[in-house]
């Protein structure tokens, strides 16, 4: 067996995780609603109200643990927290299938939103394992993975619930234990041991880690264009269904459609752009091409006029943000050493939680004002138009911070990357 051979089966496995991580968001997604209603002996209005804190409670997790798992994997390596992680994603997703009461079911989703902090390692491992050259690509296969499991989840969750509503879980549960007895036996450390850093409670935390990634003022840089684009981004997960029942009168099959045409956008757009156009566009350019492409799109969101038109608008969005993340990923990872990778992408899903938890009530918030008899003005599309202008600022500052970053790579050191 090759170098290469064990390189592919790790980098595969990885992605494994990632899809195992997304399959099970997936499932949860139309039959979590379902049996918290159940609990509730067909309450509508009090299962609404628990659904949305148990989805902040998930994100609230990930953005508290992701830095600690980040810097154990920097001090222990990244093979036994991801194993550990999808071992806790296994007990999680028994205990979603067994839940007797809402109890069970709030500590099973706060075990989800822990372990699925996973992603931090998987990515950090990832940069272990792939020249800088090529982090783009690999990263864009995370995203890919993300895609694919947006796809599938849902229809293997609706299929298996229709059998029985606790069905989807326990067949996560199997998958994710499947996983851990694979990786036990196939998948390597990638961290070497000489490249490990001492564990530090200071900074695994969301404060402490941005604080310590204070050392690399590009990558905050970047990391504040991260913040922002993820963010605006969030627009359309919180908002999609409510607004095209609104501005279209779609039903529920149209809505399910466009939600598998926005996943194969995701993965063509992270599987594929990431590996033939950022290569020739370089990572700046794809940066700053996403942004802006991301500005129109979410701009003829807001305004076309009828809903056949939405999926030639969608079709930009391979070029959009789902191009650009990888580039920013890569960017920042190549600016951070070895031993600090576990660092970086735990400040990264702290940032994707914090938008998780920020972003419903001001997107939803932002629809429901502006189609209300409060508004001045009636504007469906009002909070794509903000989504919008956040993206716009992103562009203004990736121009800059971007530029001179990808300089600093190509003629310095780490240590004058630091001084950006």
């Amino acid at each position: 067996m090759t170098a290469a051979t064990p390189r592919r089966a790790s980098v595969g496995f990885v992605i494994a995780v990632v899809y195992i991580d997304m399959l099970g968001l997936g499932l949860a997604f139309p039959i979590l609603p379902k049996l918290v209603e159940q609990l509730y002996h067909g309450d509508i209005s009090r299962a609404a109200y628990v659904v949305g804190l148990l989805s902040s409670g998930y994100a609230l997790m990930q953005f508290i643990l992701s830095p600690a798992l980040g810097a154990l994997s920097d001090r222990f390596g990244r093979r036994p927290v991801i194993l550990l992680g999808l071992l806790g994603m296994g007990v999680n997703y028994f205990l979603l299938a067994a839940a007797p009461t809402l109890a069970w079911l709030i500590v099973a989703r706060l075990i989800s939103g822990a372990t699925g902090a996973t992603y931090t390692t998987a990515a950090a491992y990832l940069a272990d394992i792939t020249p800088p050259e090529k982090r783009a690509a690999n990263f864009g296969l995370i995203g890919a993975a993300f895609g694919v499991g947006f796809i599938t989840g849902p229809v293997i969750g609706g299929m298996l619930g229709a059998v029985d509503l606790h069905l989807p879980f326990l067949a996560a549960g199997l998958l994710s234990l499947a996983n851990v007895a694979l990786g036990w036996f196939i998948l390597p450390e990638s961290l070497d041991p000489a490249q490990r850093k001492p564990f530090s409670l200071a900074r695994a935390n969301p404060i402490g880690a941005l604080k310590e990634l204070r050392r690399y003022r590009s990558v905050l840089g970047l990391i504040v264009i991260f913040l922002l684009a993820v963010f605006a981004n969030r627009v359309a997960e919180m908002t999609w269904v409510l607004f095209a029942s609104y501005r279209f009168h779609w039903g529920p099959r149209e809505i399910g459609f466009s939600l598998a045409m926005v996943g194969v956008m995701f993965v063509l757009g992270q599987g594929v752009m990431p590996r033939f156009l950022i290569p020739r566009l370089g990572e700046r350019r794809a940066v700053i091409v996403g942004l802006a492409v991301s500005v129109v799109i979410l701009v003829l969101y807001g305004v076309v006029p009828q809903g056949w038109m939405i999926y030639p608008v969608m079709a930009l969005g391979v070029f959009g943000w789902v191009m650009a993340a990888p580039a920013t990923m890569s960017l920042m990872s190549r600016a951070v050493p070895a031993n600090e990778q576990g660092l970086l992408q735990g400040a990264l899903a702290s940032v994707q939680g914090l938008t998780s938890i920020i972003g419903p009530p001001i997107w939803t918030g932002l629809f429901g004002y502006f189609i209300s008899k409060d508004a001045p003005v009636i504007i469906p599309g009002a909070a794509f138009f903000v989504a919008a202008a956040v993206f716009a600022v992103a562009l203004v500052l990736a121009v800059r911070w971007i530029t001179a970053l990808q300089s600093a790579l190509h003629h310095s050191s780490l240590d004058e990357i630091d001084n950006l």
